[in-house]
């Protein structure tokens, strides 16, 4: 029984490594990209709902604790997101990498009119969050079944509406330049409809994932982590 017990704790070991390492990545990219950021209004309103997630997952470490494969997930959307908010997300010049790393133009390839990376974070909301979110409800409401895998998609889709509520919200109390920057429309009047649309579909490719990955192992990976965190958040 002491080989498995020792496979174990270097697994821990390891899958805590890759949590320092990931998160001392993140660490260095978003200050660098916090050094001149294209707007800085911008860049402080994009970066308040971070602080405000660091900050409620601080108070309650103690309490919760999601598990490596859900924090190096997280850290991969703030990445995504400290892209965006350094160029302001309709800027962020993905078309520019794209043309000097083939020779052709991302934009004209797809027939696309506007900058998507805004697009893109939206999907990645729902694709790397979801999972987390499932985590969340399995330990704390103890859900099961389908419950299991709808609520999370249904939460990513009300959260989605929320944030759309307070860049409308953000735009109307700051106005001007920064207002429209944070709004992020680009013209589209129906930029808050997609938004949500993909994340939500974002979500449902991760649920649908997990239940696959579930389903072929016979075991629900994410109910055996909270189980095992309910007597002990330590290793």
């Amino acid at each position: 029984m002491s080989v498995p017990a020792r496979s174990n704790t270097q697994e821990c070991r390891a899958g805590h490594l890759a949590i320092r390492v990931a998160a001392l990545g993140y660490a260095g990219l978003w200050l660098a990209l916090a050094i001149h950021p294209s707007d800085r209004p911008a860049w402080l309103l994009e970066n308040a709902l971070v602080l405000m997630l660091f900050c409620l997952l601080w108070l309650v470490r103690r309490q919760f604790r999601f598990s490596n494969a859900s924090l190096l997930l997280i850290l991969l959307f703030l990445s995504l997101h400290a892209l965006g908010s350094h160029y302001t997300y309709s800027n962020v010049p993905y078309d520019q990498w794209w043309q000097a790393l083939t020779g052709h133009s991302l934009n004209s390839v797809f027939g696309w009119e506007r900058n998507h990376y805004d697009r893109l974070v939206h999907f990645a909301y729902g694709l790397l969050l979801a999972y987390p979110i499932r985590e969340f409800f399995l330990r704390i409401v103890e859900v099961r079944g389908f419950w299991a895998y709808f609520l999370p998609l249904d939460f990513t889709l009300s959260t989605s509406a929320l944030y759309e509520l307070i860049e409308w919200g953000a735009a109307e109390i700051f106005g001007g330049d920064l207002g429209m920057h944070y709004l992020g429309t680009q013209g589209d009047i129906w930029d808050a409809h997609k938004d949500m649309a993909l994340a939500a579909l974002g979500a449902l490719l991760a649920m649908l994932i997990a239940a696959a990955i579930n389903r072929y192992a016979r075991r629900d990976i994410a109910w055996e982590w909270s189980q095992h965190m309910k007597p002990s958040t330590r290793h």
